[in-house]
């Protein structure tokens, strides 16, 4: 394989330092950055860290090591300094060399597999008492992509989902149904089951409403007290006590429910595109839980109150009193989740535990990762909460109990059906098949869908606006699919026997400045890669991806590619467009979205 010049001028350096300086530079210390465009230069070497080592100014440090550099490395054209920073420029073979080498990698930018500690990334953990919706779209395309990211970057990755299938929440939906579903079901209704369970979970909201409000207006009593002393919430709590006691009437509700919700997010799920290695649930991981909290009140970690509820006191770290265990003996979210965390250690082993869930959950996470310090848990530092911020539509903020979510389902439908609409404006698809044309329009909304939103920084909050996101030109999913398949248009016109054919010849001095600043854009593909890995942040390679078809576009553009009548330029751009066309396809890959060859 092409060696990267990135580890050549490091080595290099490296050994500069230790013989014109009599010294060893500290690990990590030699940092190559790419060249800002307002200067001359491929790459920019830091040399501010060896000041102390040359015992000279940063300027004759540089002058040192450029010097060496020019004397040392082939590929080196020139060097020069600006202050503490020494910029390197290669000879145009150099990257003509790299086009040769990764041609023919259809994984370019991607890494083996390393024998290191698997990481594990939980995402989705939906709640089976409604569907999925807007905020949960945001939560799944964030964790699956994060998860293709890291295993492109090498690691063993195990993609996980905890289903919160049990609680209060979940027997408010059962009570209403009980109450008010006459023995609906899905088929009856001829509605998925996560949304007909969604519908009573509003139910119950509505009535809990109308109770409560008589309560405040009859007994003078607040918001807050009216609502946990209304008899339908009592009925709620009760249901919980029952289930946690293994009723078998409670139990029954509870299976046949949850079984509609689960074949309703299987739909969903395989619809987005989304995919887990283990499915785990609340229901089978809040007993162990509560056993390892049991055990912390034995060892004095934790204590118990007068009314029998289990605390910890977190006040010495800066929190407060933290709830573990209710007094009726039922369990709060954070105790499935020491003993979720606990099991998948013992299973995995793993490096890190990275939990993908919004940020108005940073205060759990930071209590979570207390506690199991508390009880001395060899994992307790390898938990990562990536904290990601709200999604919103332009008419506000969701609420579920309400019934004001943006349903994960009509969403995909409206993407579908809004990428029909303008693709056949713009009288893309004549010569495509009745289903030819429905894949195509399912295949540019949800990238237009998955894009949008993986574009944004995760830790922002964002806007999600549907009609802005199907665009064939500007920062779109549906722009860069479209590049693809202009590129793909091209080489189809080429011929499989000629690309198969062709032997790069081209001399140095007949590749132009945008061919080469191309090259250079899909070369940084793998550190583009390495940095979105580090940072958990699809949306490096979602606007890396996107200046990519920028710079290609403009390149094709301003330059003719089978009508170039220099037959070794024309070859050299095929192979350009088609490299070109790979890391569109293999960034977009991370980002869970196709890329179709005829649009």
């Amino acid at each position: 394989m092409h060696e990267r010049v990135e580890s050549i001028i490091t080595k290099a350096v490296t050994d500069i330092i230790r013989k014109e300086f009599e010294e060893e530079a500290r690990p990590g210390s030699v940092v190559l950055q790419k060249t800002r465009e307002e200067f001359e230069g491929d790459f920019t070497l830091v040399v501010f860290p060896f000041v102390k080592l040359s015992k000279k100014s940063p300027e004759q440090t540089a002058e040192i090591i450029g010097k060496k550099l020019l004397e040392n490395i082939e590929v080196v054209k020139s060097y020069n300094v600006i202050k503490g920073f020494l910029n390197i420029s290669l000879y145009t073979q150099y990257w003509l060399d790299f086009l040769s080498a990764a041609i023919s990698d259809d994984g370019y930018g991607f890494s083996e597999e390393c024998e290191a500690k698997p990481v594990v990334v939980e995402f989705s953990s939906p709640n089976t008492n409604k569907p999925l919706h807007l905020g949960h779209i945001r939560n799944n395309l964030l964790g699956y992509s994060i998860a293709k990211i890291l295993e492109a970057s090498g690691k063993k990755v195990y993609k996980v989902n905890l289903v919160n299938d049990r609680g209060i929440h979940i027997c408010k939906s059962m009570v209403a149904w009980k109450l008010f579903g006459n023995g609906i079901t899905p088929e009856k209704s001829g509605k998925k089951g996560d949304k007909l369970v969604g519908d009573y979970y509003v139910k119950f909201e509505n009535e809990l409403k109308e109770q409560a409000n008589k309560l405040m207006i009859e007994k003078f009593m607040s918001e807050e007290d009216a609502r946990k002393v209304s008899p339908l919430m009592q009925q709620a709590q009760t249901m919980l006590v029952k289930w946690e006691n293994k009723d078998a009437d409670t139990l029954a509700i509870w299976s046949l429910m949850n079984g509609w919700v689960y074949e309703g997010f299987d739909e969903t799920y395989k619809r987005l595109g989304v995919s887990f290695d283990k499915i785990y649930k609340e229901s089978e991981t809040y007993l162990h839980g509560k056993s390892i909290v049991e055990e912390g009140v034995e060892k004095g970690v934790f204590y118990k109150k007068d009314d029998g509820s289990i605390w910890v006191d977190l006040q010495d770290e800066g929190l407060d009193e933290k709830l573990l265990l209710r007094a009726d003996g039922t369990s709060v979210y954070i105790t499935q989740d020491i003993g979720t965390a606990d099991i998948r250690y013992k299973e995995a082993q793993p490096a890190e535990m990275i939990y993908v869930v919004g940020n108005e959950q940073n205060y759990h996470f930071n209590v979570l990762k207390k506690v199991l310090k508390k009880l001395n848990k060899p994992y307790a530092d390898n938990i990562f909460h990536l904290s990601y911020g709200m999604v919103e539509l332009p008419q506000g903020k969701m609420k579920s109990r309400e019934g004001t979510v943006v349903d994960a389902d009509d969403l995909m439908d409206e993407m579908h059906k809004t990428a029909k609409e303008i693709t056949e404006i713009l009288g893309k698809t004549s010569d495509f098949s009745d289903d030819e044309k429905e894949k195509l329009y399912e295949t540019i909304g949800l990238g237009a869908l998955k894009y949008f939103i993986l574009k944004v920084d995760p830790k922002k909050n964002m806007m999600f606006n549907p009609v802005e996101s199907i665009d064939f030109n500007g920062n779109t999913g549906p722009f860069i699919q479209y590049t693809h398949a202009r590129i793909c248009s091209i080489l189809r016109k080429a011929g499989e026997n000629r690309l198969r054919s062709i032997f790069l010849r081209i001399a140095p001095d007949k590749a132009n400045e945008k061919e080469i600043k191309l090259l250079k854009l899909i070369y940084s593909f793998p550190a583009v890669l390495k940095e979105a890995a580090e940072e958990y942040s699809p949306a490096l390679i979602a606007n890396y991806v996107y200046e990519l078809c920028k710079d290609f576009n403009q390149f094709y553009h301003d330059y003719s590619v089978l009508n170039e009548t220099d037959i070794a330029i024309s070859d050299f751009r095929l192979l350009l467009s088609k490299l070109t066309a790979q890391t569109v396809k293999n960034s977009m890959s991370l980002l869970g979205i196709e890329v179709p060859e005829r649009m």
